[in-house]
């Protein structure tokens, strides 16, 4: 088999590449590209599902970055549990063919528990105190002490939250080539998330994001020369690409005014009742989940929401199915935004009832995705000196919440999840071995074919006998 490394440059498109990415731009010339038409819905763990199983959510079952999860009525984002993927991986499926084959996996989603045999993400330590102190999970264990102690502790609030830098997706690459040079794994995967954060807070602002493309494109040339001089096989690759949006839109606001929300009060603050409303949305950039717990709400929920301005269209039945998003986890009903807008969380009608969690990066509590964690007011010019007071208290043993996050949804410029209108902001994939590439535009369940035949190579697929 053939040592292979797959790069996920999250975010990367066509259009980003060119003067501010010279590396990634002499990689593509040099190499064979194809653009992938995106998985519905083109979110994280979704797409890499995909990728992974050769399989659509209908059957992987995972319908999105989150779902309400049926018999614990409650909605849960960013699991980590390999075993809630439900169609065979690309490892487990060479693993069959080769027995030396081995495979590690750096970051990419629903990493812990899997049949890798090398893994590292993000696992912070939850404090009895309330503190949330920045770690990793591996496999196997020691491989986290060696990375830490080697290259720090993980920059987890630089991976995700306000003060998002390049940082974590230099550790990421830097753990990577240490992982490679102590174990030399057949198939590396790399999740590098830099410029998902600029993308989403200013969208295709080239004056802006710019900076995130240079920075990106020196860790990735520093992948590629590490791995070149492997002679690997090297692919570049994306989940999606995002969009410039303008139009925020609250559908959990629009079924409360309903009556089909039910909220629960608690200390003077408003939280959602997934298992006591009739009807509710599970938001997740351009896509939402309708969960209805009264079955026979649907036409008129759908009706409702096909007249929402920001609404594309609104699927159900024979819709899902054709969109290979029929499963159990799925939706009643699933909404697509249109191309200026996306999706989010909020239920509540009055900001001074908002939960607590809402202006905090809380990503576990959020029956939601919310990219505004992401931001901090920009009209607030003391915001780093009540970060700096609220970390004091903390360092001194006082109980304290980071809560900075704005409510002002109308702060995020760039989104993503549906099919974009022009194929430039599609993902893309990248390789410096082309032989398994045949067509321009793949269907994302190729990936996987295209990955199997890096490793095991194009005459061996063809003929496996």
């Amino acid at each position: 088999m053939q040592k292979t490394v797959v790069i996920n440059v999250v975010g990367l498109t066509k259009r980003l590449i060119g003067e501010h990415t010279p590396h990634i731009q002499s990689f593509l010339e040099k190499g064979k590209a194809a653009l992938i038409r995106p998985v519905l819905p083109a979110v994280t763990c979704s797409a890499q599902s995909t990728y992974l199983t050769g399989k659509y959510p209908a059957e992987h079952g995972i319908v999105g970055n989150g779902w309400y999860f049926k018999d614990e009525c409650e909605v849960k984002f960013w699991r980590q549990s390999n075993k809630l993927v439900q169609s065979e991986k690309l490892w487990e499926k060479l693993k069959k063919t080769d027995a030396d084959f081995t495979c590690a996996n750096m970051f990419w989603w629903y990493n812990m528990y899997a049949t890798t045999d090398y893994n590292v993400t993000p696992r912070p330590n939850y404090l009895a105190d309330g503190r949330k102190i920045p770690d990793i999970y591996s496999h196997p264990a020691e491989l986290r002490d060696t990375l830490q102690q080697e290259l720090g502790t993980f920059p987890l609030f630089q991976f995700w939250g306000p003060k998002t830098t390049i940082k974590s997706s230099q550790w990421i690459a830097d753990a990577t080539i240490r992982t490679d040079l102590l174990h030399d794994p057949t198939l590396t995967l790399v999740y590098l998330p830099h410029l998902d954060y600029n993308l989403q807070r200013y969208g295709l602002d080239f004056n802006v994001i710019s900076k995130d493309l240079k920075e990106i494109d020196k860790v990735v040339q520093q992948l590629i020369d590490h791995y070149q001089k492997q002679e690997a096989n090297i692919v570049l690759l994306s989940e999606y690409g995002i969009t410039n949006v303008d139009n925020p839109v609250h559908l959990n606001r629009i079924l409360r005014k309903e009556g089909l929300i039910n909220i629960r009060v608690e200390r003077g603050l408003e939280l959602l009742d997934p298992g006591a409303s009739k009807a509710f949305a599970v938001a997740d950039h351009q896509i939402a989940h309708i969960y209805l717990n009264d079955l026979s709400l649907k036409e008129q929920v759908k009706a409702l929401l096909q007249k929402v301005d920001g609404v594309e269209s609104v699927w159900t039945d024979d819709e899902l199915k054709n969109a290979n998003l029929q499963h159990n986890r799925c939706g009643d009903l699933v909404v697509l935004a249109d191309e200026r807008s996306w999706f989010t969380y909020y239920f509540w009608l009055d900001d001074a009832k908002a939960p607590d969690y809402a202006r905090m990066v809380d990503i576990h509590k959020k029956p939601g995705y919310d990219p505004v964690e992401m931001m901090t007011h920009p009209d607030d010019r003391w915001v780093m000196a009540k970060v700096i007071g609220k970390l004091i208290k903390k360092k001194l043993g006082f109980r304290t919440v980071m809560d900075i996050i704005p409510l002002e949804a109308s702060l995020i410029k760039g989104s993503h999840g549906r099919i974009p209108t022009d194929i430039s902001d599609y993902p893309i994939l990248i390789t410096n071995n082309g032989s398994s590439v045949k067509e321009e535009i793949l269907q994302p369940t190729e990936v996987f074919r295209i990955l199997e035949q890096q490793i095991i190579g194009t005459a061996a697929y063809e003929n496996p006998l």
